[in-house]
C-alpha cells in the first residue's frame, strides 16, 4: 500500500485536477490517494497563506498527519506545489518514497526569464486588476494548456470554483511571493525523482525542468504538446510515465 499526496499550483485547489486523481488511482489500485489544499486556495482560501515555501511545506505536512496519514508518502505536485514538494523532500526525505515534480522551476537552476516566459508577463498583469470571474479564468485557461479552445466545460467548472471559494488577491501576492524568493537546494534531495514537462508551456519553459532533472540526476520525461497544466492537457500520458518510473524502482 503507497500513499499519495497530490499538490496544485499557484491559486488552484483541489477541484483543478479534474478526473486525475481517478485515473491515477485506477492505474495504481492499491494507493492511497489524497489531494491537499495549500493555505489560501480552496477549502483554504480564507486562511493566510505564508510567503516562504517552507513554511508552506510545513503546512501541507502537517495537514497530512492530521488526517492520521504516515510516511512513507509519494508526492505528486506541479508548478508552485512541486516547489513546496522539493522543501519538504529537503527538510523530510526520510518520509519520502519519492516525488513526481510537474513543470516546475526553481532557483538556482534556471534564469527568472526561464522560470516566468516573458510572453506572459503581460497577461499575468492582467490578473492583478478587476474582470470578470469569466474572463480571469479565460485567462488562466489559456495561459496553462494547450487545449483551451477544446475546454469550454472546463471553463464553466474553474469559473464555479472562483465563486465558490475565490482566492483573495493578497494570497494570491503571498503565494507568488513565495514561488519567486524560493532558493532549492543545490544538492538533491535523498528522494526519487520523476520530472515531467509540457513542450508547450506557455508559463514556463521546459527548459527549467530539464535543466533540474540533469542537476538532480533525476528521471525525466517531456511531452511534446502539452501545456503548463500537463494532468489536464493529458492526464493519461502522466499516469503512464508514472507507471513506468514506479516499474523501473522496483
Amino acid at each position: 500500500m503507497s500513499t499519495w499526496i497530490l499538490l496544485r499550483g499557484l491559486t488552484r485547489e483541489v477541484r483543478h485536477w479534474g478526473d486525475f486523481p481517478q485515473s491515477l488511482q485506477a492505474a495504481l489500485p492499491d494507493a492511497e490517494i489524497h489531494a491537499i489544499e495549500l493555505p489560501g486556495a480552496g477549502r483554504l482560501h480564507m486562511v493566510k497563506s505564508p510567503t516562504t515555501i517552507d513554511a508552506i511545506a510545513v503546512h501541507c505536512r502537517n495537514q497530512v498527519l492530521a488526517q492520521g496519514l504516515r510516511p512513507p508518502f509519494h508526492i505528486l505536485a506541479m508548478s508552485l506545489g512541486a516547489m513546496v514538494a522539493a522543501a519538504w523532500a529537503n527538510a523530510h526525505p526520510e518520509e519520502l518514497a519519492g516525488c513526481v515534480l510537474i513543470n516546475t522551476s526553481l532557483r538556482p537552476f534556471s534564469p527568472f526569464h526561464h522560470r516566468l516566459r516573458p510572453s506572459a508577463y503581460a497577461a499575468l498583469s492582467r490578473l492583478l486588476l478587476p474582470m470578470a470571474d469569466r474572463m480571469r479564468e479565460a485567462v488562466i485557461l489559456h495561459l496553462t494548456s494547450s487545449r483551451a479552445a477544446e475546454l469550454a466545460e472546463v471553463l464553466d467548472a474553474w469559473v464555479t470554483y472562483r465563486r465558490e471559494q475565490p482566492v483573495t488577491l493578497s494570497n494570491t501576492l503571498r503565494q507568488l511571493f513565495a514561488a519567486m524568493r524560493y532558493q532549492a537546494p543545490a544538492t538533491r534531495p535523498a528522494v526519487r525523482l520523476l520530472v515531467l514537462t509540457g513542450s508547450r508551456d506557455m508559463l514556463v519553459d521546459p527548459e527549467c525542468s530539464s535543466r533540474l532533472a540533469k542537476d538532480w540526476q533525476a528521471d525525466y520525461a517531456e511531452h511534446p504538446g502539452a501545456g503548463h497544466d500537463l494532468p489536464l492537457d493529458d492526464g493519461e500520458w502522466v499516469v503512464q510515465q508514472i507507471s513506468r518510473w514506479l516499474k523501473s524502482l522496483a
